[in-house]
Parts: C-alpha cells; sequence; structure tokens
C-alpha cells in the first residue's frame, strides 16, 4: 500500500520510516514534488495536522497522512504547543527555540512537559486522528546531537537520557510520533484498504 507522509522534513520521515510496516510503500512531499508551502494556520495540534493531510489528499487524491507535533511545558501554561516549531519565530532555529524554552523557564521550579503528536490519515476519502502523548522534564543544559527540535533538552520519565543521546530506535519506540504511529500502523492492520 502506497502512503503519502506529508512533510519534506527528513528527520521525520527516517523516524516514521523505521516503525512502518514493510507493506507500507512510504513518499515524503519531496518524493512526490510538492513543494507548495501548507500554511499552518490552525490555533490546535489536530487542526493543523488535519489542515496538511486535507491539502495533499485534495492535490494528489492518494492516500496520506499528516503528523503535527508540539511541545507543552506546565509552567508556561502550554507553550510552546502548536507553535513550537516557530516558537523563537517563522525564520528561526532548533537551537533558536530552545534557547527561548529555556529563557522562559528561568527562574521557574516546575520543569514538567510533555510532547504531543497527532497523526490524521486520509484513507478512502475517509479521516482518521491518532495521538502519541509522552511526560518528561525540561533540563536546563543541551545534551545529545541526535534527534531534532528539542530533542536535546527533554528527559522523558523513566530515562536519564534526552532524546538528544538517543539513537533513532531508542527513541522511536517510546517518543510521542512513535506511540501515534503504531496505533496507526494498529488500525492498518486491521482494515482493509485498497
Amino acid at each position: 500500500m502506497q502512503l503519502i507522509f506529508a512533510t519534506h522534513n527528513k528527520n521525520k520521515v527516517k523516524e516514521v520510516k523505521s516503525l512502518m510496516p514493510e507493506n507500507i510503500n512510504l513518499l515524503s512531499l519531496s518524493d512526490i514534488n510538492f513543494n507548495d508551502e501548507i500554511i499552518e494556520n490552525e490555533v490546535t495540534i489536530e487542526g493543523n495536522a488535519l489542515l496538511k493531510a486535507k491539502t495533499i489528499f485534495h492535490k494528489t487524491q492518494t492516500n496520506c497522512f499528516a503528523d503535527d507535533s508540539g511541545l507543552l511545558v506546565d509552567a508556561l501554561n502550554g507553550e510552546p504547543g502548536v507553535y513550537s516549531a516557530r516558537y523563537a519565530g517563522e525564520h528561526k532555529s532548533d537551537n533558536d527555540n530552545m534557547n527561548k524554552l529555556l529563557d522562559n523557564l528561568t527562574n521557574k521550579e516546575n520543569k514538567k512537559a510533555h510532547f504531543k503528536t497527532v497523526l490524521a490519515l486520509i484513507i478512502d476519502n475517509k479521516e482518521y486522528l491518532f495521538e502519541g502523548i509522552i511526560t518528561g522534564t525540561i533540563i536546563n543544559e543541551k545534551r545529545g546531537t541526535l534527534g531534532f527540535g528539542y530533542d536535546p533538552i527533554f528527559v522523558p520519565d523513566g530515562y536519564n537520557k534526552t532524546f538528544g543521546e538517543m539513537t533513532l530506535e531508542e527513541k522511536a519506540h517510546i517518543s510521542h510520533r512513535g506511540l501515534a504511529i503504531k496505533k496507526m500502523n494498529e488500525f492498518l492492520k486491521t482494515t482493509e484498504h485498497k
């Protein structure tokens, strides 16, 4: 079965491909030469995931899914949340986003946070949502060069390593995106699609 993953993010594609069953031929937006910008202007993670999936489905008429993820920090009332990728501004880097977050957490005792991913799957013109959440703590210094986004400052509960210190395989099995993908895979296994 062919599925388009509505992203250009090579890191995400690599992470997701490692979790997908072998019978799924996963294509990214780069693979299908889709270069239009999809403006993520919804106010929820679910809304943005669905917006991206609908855009690609309408353009290609091919089964597809999109994800949207956010880091929600308790002491910051859920910030950066839906703005996680552009927390420090539209054209800023992962490093800038982490620095802004750490600055905003200065003098805050509560460093609890959770990552949330929502996958929006459109198959045969029907929409499905799958959610993955992992809780953890924000640490004050960046550790590790693996992963992307806020991975170097997030330690998942029950671990002493940041996501940035975990291999792709280690992270994929416990991460918010990994959990959402597992739910989607279970769904794909139990339903018949062309």
